[in-house]
């Protein structure tokens, strides 16, 4: 089949041409790349990639079709994808669909047969900027006065969009008795897998939830997921937060959850120059100098600054690649968090033994 000409443009006026894939359409948002050379189902569905174009580094995609459990959410929640090379056909034991019957089905527009070498290195000279893709409009000028429109990431609040409406529950299978409360802010399957994998039996909140309604509950602990957007637009989560540490209730953050402790905390956060995407990096545990391969997925990060200036604060990890903050924990209260994703899904499982940890701290609190 003879497919559609596609075109992306950056705000700078970047232009590439290529083909359709996905739905056909016009999108915008934060262009984006994930260096990892596996997992894009995984990508696709993470909550934290809302709002965003994505860039996938490897140039294969779509050979492996569509597993049923291999998704991080109940849809696909990128704005936009582009390949160098679309696979419509696909090859593997287990996988039920095509990614471009699963693209067409979620409304997601991409853009293929383009030069993605050159795009990373252009956004990694560049940096993060807004852009759009279109099957529909191939004139260069009129789809970059409509990237110019795309909102900036920085002050964005996006986690209300991805968050679950209702609380539900996840009960172990182990005979145990520990609480987790979890505030989705945009939370992966495989954060609530990995606890409930431990005899966690986790209560999934919405990020409206606030303190009281939380520790109501009576959890043993609480955890902050990952989710999109900036955190600095996050002052009443960041708030709630403050309110759960004092509680001394055992805490764990990660991604968006590890910069909403460092903000209830009095810390600051910064958008970095390029976020950080992929399955291969390295990361340094300060405690016990030991190294680990992490997934990351990130555009904003915590100031080393701020760290610096507050006594209650220990930066517990470090990014070794260009030494920002990966993690810190309170002096003062049980409480945790890591800029990257231990659960992985895609990813190396060298973090796993943080889940162990927070289980160990509210298994030592009286029960």
């Amino acid at each position: 089949m003879k497919q559609r000409n596609a075109r992306l443009v950056l705000e700078d006026g970047t232009a590439f041409e290529g083909k359709a894939i996905g739905a056909i359409g016009t999108t915008g948002g934060e262009i984006a790349f994930n260096t990892g050379m596996y997992g894009y189902q995984e990508i696709f569905t993470d909550p934290s990639y809302f709002g965003q174009l994505l860039v996938m580094a490897t140039p294969h995609i779509g050979n492996y079709g569509v597993h049923a459990d291999e998704v991080e959410s109940n849809r696909t929640m990128i704005a936009g994808v582009v390949v160098k090379k679309f696979s419509s056909d696909f090859s593997r034991p287990g996988a039920f669909e095509s990614l471009q019957s699963n693209l067409e089905r979620d409304g997601v527009i991409g853009i293929s047969d383009i030069d993605t070498r050159a795009l990373v290195r252009h956004i990694r000279q560049k940096g993060a900027m807004n852009a759009v893709i279109s099957s529909e409009e191939i004139d260069v000028q009129t789809l970059l006065n409509m990237a110019g429109e795309v909102p900036s990431m920085a002050g964005l609040e996006l986690s209300s969009r991805v968050t679950t409406t209702e609380c539900y529950h996840v009960s172990s299978e182990e005979t145990s008795d520990l609480r987790v409360a979890l505030i989705d802010y945009g939370v992966k399957r495989n954060i609530i897998r990995c606890l409930v994998e431990r005899g966690c039996n986790v209560e999934v909140f919405p990020s409206s939830a606030t303190a009281e309604q939380i520790l109501q509950t009576q959890p043993h602990g609480i955890m902050l997921s990952n989710g999109p957007g900036d955190p600095s637009a996050m002052a009443r989560e960041a708030a709630q937060v403050a309110k759960l540490v004092e509680s001394g209730v055992p805490l764990f953050g990660i991604c968006l959850g590890h910069q909403l402790l460092a903000l209830s905390q009095g810390l600051k956060t910064e958008k970095m120059f390029n976020g950080h995407r992929g399955v291969n990096h390295p990361v340094k545990n300060l405690l016990t100098g030991k190294c680990e391969i992490t997934s990351q997925n990130h555009g904003f990060v915590v100031t080393k600054e701020s760290i610096e200036a507050n006594e209650n604060i220990q930066l517990t990890h470090i990014h070794l690649n260009d030494q920002t903050v990966a993690g810190i924990q309170l002096k003062s209260r049980p409480a945790f968090s890591v800029q990257y994703h231990p659960e992985a899904s895609a990813g190396p499982h060298d973090s796993r033994y943080l889940f162990d940890e927070f289980v160990s701290q509210m298994a030592a609190l009286p029960q």
